[in-house]
């Protein structure tokens, strides 16, 4: 039979300069609209570790990270390596009717770094896992409720929808899940009102909130810990984001000595390269839901077991020991967060830096000079947030630095770059901050003429 001569690299090269076009007809011509409005249509050619190179040569680096997935950096050779091994072995994938002996060593090494907890269950993403966790903490304790807090982001499918606190992701989509009640972040009071009902199935938590980098106080998660366990309730900690290392502990939680009763992972765990979720949890949560035989497959995912996967896993954990990318992770952020903070005096419209590890939040807010506060307030009226594209728009344009507004509305700049930055890397961020926030407060200037432009197009957007 004749195979087919199927090279990828060689098609991506032919078809390149067309990527925006068939993204436009076949697939989300609104993205390709923003990226072209915002100077971001580069044509990205190759990814290697922390760096990003456009169609021209041009290296940016990247401390987006593909919203945290890539914290070996891009193409890590030792997870292209693993893979590579899982194809060449002809490995009985998927059976069904069996078990996975590389699930099970992922699984056992996930437990290593939490010996907590006792049992694994796989699914193919981030939002699956909260599906399953809301699923299993219903079915383990009998109950309906579901809290979780304001400003949440867990995921876009339905039952994570719920618990993501966002109009702009909700909206258009009722009605949701019925059940949810949404409480202030680091609001212990609210949270026992709600749990002292006794009908509250779970608490779900992001330990450090992606959506704005908001920090808990140092009293709230131990607190809300004691609280769900004095309610019968389940704590469960969604460290799809925070954890594998992102925050400078393998778990974000660890900073405050809390042991939820589940720990949610995916983003990281994939190595960059094949999506795989992860819901870890006690044993007598997991028995009461595979309680009998019968039920064995209550609940599952056709894909979540691949070998791909859990290779992408196994190798993930591998290189962040070797690496000892956790312990850089706590070091580089510490280092970048002093330098960033220290440049919070000379400018008035950069307000604070918080976070831990390099997950970075750098926040601006409303000036007190009369020239400035014109021109914030001209931004904020057209669209409220938009200051901050001001800044993320010329790290890209002028000086190569890919990174993100950390949600709708909000006036803080996210830098959640792989763990493997150096500290070159964290010289060229600090320089090209300092650069751009002088340059936002010089009125008139290049970033208030991007400003008006900006403007302009949210004028027409919204007639």
């Amino acid at each position: 039979m004749h195979q087919p001569n199927l090279d990828l690299a060689e098609m991506f090269a032919a078809r390149e300069a067309q990527r925006s076009s068939m993204h436009t007809r076949h697939l989300n011509e609104q993205l390709v609209r923003v990226l072209k409005t915002i100077g971001y249509d580069v044509g990205f050619q190759k990814g290697t570790g922390q760096y990003l190179y456009d169609r021209d040569g041009a290296r940016y680096l990247d401390l987006l990270s593909g919203f945290g997935v890539f914290a070996l950096g891009r193409n890590h050779p030792v997870v292209r390596k693993a893979l590579q091994s899982v194809l060449d072995a002809d490995m009985p994938n998927l059976v069904q009717l069996d078990v996975s002996t590389l699930a099970g060593i992922l699984a056992e090494r996930l437990l290593e770094q939490v010996p907590y907890l006792d049992k694994v269950f796989f699914a193919n993403s981030g939002a699956e896992s909260v599906e399953a966790a809301i699923k299993f903490a219903r079915g383990a304790t009998g109950r309906n409720g579901i809290v979780h807090c304001d400003h949440s982001y867990h995921g876009l499918t339905y039952g994570a929808l719920s618990l993501t606190a966002d109009p702009n992701f909700q909206g258009g989509f009722g009605p949701l899940l019925p059940g949810v009640t949404t409480i202030p972040f680091n609001d212990l009071e609210a949270l026992e009102k709600a749990l002292s009902t006794r009908e509250v199935a779970a608490f779900i938590v992001e330990p450090i909130q992606g959506k704005g980098v908001n920090m808990p106080t140092d009293e709230f998660l131990p607190a809300a810990a004691a609280l769900c366990k004095r309610y019968g309730t389940l704590f469960v900690a969604d460290e799809i984001q925070t954890g594998m290392g992102r925050t400078g502990r393998f778990l974000a939680v660890e900073h405050w000595n809390v042991e939820p009763d589940m720990v949610l992972l995916s983003k990281a765990l994939s190595g960059g390269h094949v999506p795989v979720g992860a819901v870890l949890t006690r044993k007598s949560i997991f028995d009461k839901i595979f309680n009998r035989m019968d039920r064995a497959v209550v609940h599952g995912s056709t894909f979540a077991k691949n070998d791909l996967a859990m290779a992408a896993g196994i190798a993930t954990l591998e290189v962040l020991k070797a690496e000892k990318l956790v312990e850089a992770a706590a070091k580089r952020g510490a280092e970048l967060r002093l330098a960033l903070t220290r440049m919070v005096p000379g400018y008035e419209l950069l307000k604070e830096v918080r976070g831990k590890g390099l997950m970075i939040g750098v926040e601006f807010g409303p000036p007190k000079s009369l020239r400035l506060k014109a021109s914030w307030t001209m931004l904020e009226s057209a669209n409220k947030g938009l200051f901050v594209q001001l800044i993320t728009v010329p790290l890209f344009k002028d000086h190569k630095i890919l990174t993100q507004v950390a949600g709708h509305g909000l006036h803080t700049v996210k830098l959640l770059p792989p763990l493997t930055i150096t500290e070159d890397d964290c010289a060229w961020i600090e320089r090209s901050f300092d650069q751009v926030i002088a340059d936002s407060h010089k009125v008139p200037g290049a970033i208030w003429s991007l400003g008006k432009t900006l403007v302009d197009n949210a004028v027409r957007k919204s007639a």
